[in-house]
């Protein structure tokens, strides 16, 4: 399949009483330097109300297709609608609207397997209202995951400086021994390697494997994990050609003596890796989703309901999504054949 030189970018509008419609407005009308074609999925009328209560200049035009929608000019944008059901309020979540905010994940998704746009960009959702409208949803990432026949989606947080993808999710604590497998820890790497590689254009990248165990287990006296899981998976894949290091103690791997070394760093649970890269990179980090065979980017932050409307919600992670789905993108293209 070719690709035209620059890219179709399609952007999920997420929970319109949340901050996601003013994130999108915001970025799309005074970020002036996006090199894409750029569509939006979501309620025009919702899109215009708010870009009312912001005091946008902004001009909203409905499309059916990404085909006709040019280069992105700020304060033009192009919406692809999935309308509500029930009038929005900004700050009150209404379950009716659940079906909506769905179309909206999924126009952007079939858009992607159709080969009609290169990377999706997704605003925030809020779950409990997805799942009392009727729908039952974990997350943006299983969902999409699930449309796109993905058996294992690979989360990775990434600002300018670091990169962290996770072994385990959102699960107990008290349940990550047990899910830390050779197997897991195989496809996953295999897929950082591969997806790193190619979003980033970073052949075989350096990753950092972190110890599960405080030390590392050290030497198996504080944990056997190290010893029986994570290093002998390490080692076989060491040995087929990927350039891995560990496992490291979190303490150490996350100083910028080691840091350096590294394109990416792989933590065992969720709050071993995500406090470390939030505090360091945030309103500039983006969750992007590997193991898909589509491009999909994120914000790193929830609806916030209380700024809807406001004027007051940071559009800055939605810039960094946006402006890197469409590098991902461009590399996409210069290794398609």
């Amino acid at each position: 399949m070719s690709y035209p030189p620059i890219p179709v970018i399609v952007v999920s509008s997420g929970e319109p009483a949340g901050i996601g419609p003013d994130i999108v407005l915001d970025a799309l009308t005074n970020e002036p330097n996006l090199d894409a074609c750029i569509s939006v999925t979501g309620d025009p009328a919702v899109l215009r109300e708010r870009a009312v209560c912001l005091g946008l200049d902004v001009c909203i035009r409905e499309t059916d297709s990404t085909a006709s929608v040019p280069v992105h000019q700020p304060g033009q944008i192009h919406v692809i609608p999935a309308p509500v059901s029930a009038r929005v309020v900004p700050g009150t979540l209404n379950p009716e609207n659940a079906a909506s905010v769905i179309e909206c994940i999924d126009l952007a998704t079939r858009l992607c397997l159709q080969g009609k746009a290169r990377a999706m960009v997704t605003a925030p959702v809020h779950k409990a209202a997805i799942n009392d409208g009727g729908i039952a949803f974990q997350g943006h990432t299983e969902w999409i995951a699930k449309r796109t026949g993905c058996v294992l989606p690979v989360m990775m947080l990434a600002s300018p400086a670091l990169r962290v993808c996770l072994a385990t999710t959102h699960i107990p604590l008290s349940a990550v021994p047990s899910a830390i497998t050779h197997d897991l820890l195989t496809r996953i790497l295999r897929i950082m390697d591969r997806d790193i590689g190619a979003l980033y254009g970073i052949p075989h990248p350096e990753i950092c494997v972190l110890g599960l165990n405080p030390h590392a287990g050290e030497n198996g006296y504080l944990g056997r994990e190290e010893l029986d899981t994570i290093i002998p998976a390490l080692n076989s894949l060491k040995a087929s050609g990927l350039r891995l290091t560990g496992p490291l103690p979190a303490d150490t791997a996350f100083t910028e003596h080691h840091l350096h070394r590294f394109d990416a760093v792989l933590a065992m649970y969720h709050d071993q890796g995500l406090p470390v890269i939030k505090h360091q990179g945030f309103g500039e980090i983006v969750n992007v989703t590997l193991g898909l065979p589509i491009v999909r980017t994120s914000v790193d932050h929830g609806t916030a309901l209380d700024l809807a409307a406001t004027g007051r919600a940071s559009a800055s992670s939605m810039v960094s999504a946006i402006r890197l789905a469409i590098g991902f993108a461009h590399n996409r293209v210069s290794e398609s054949p």
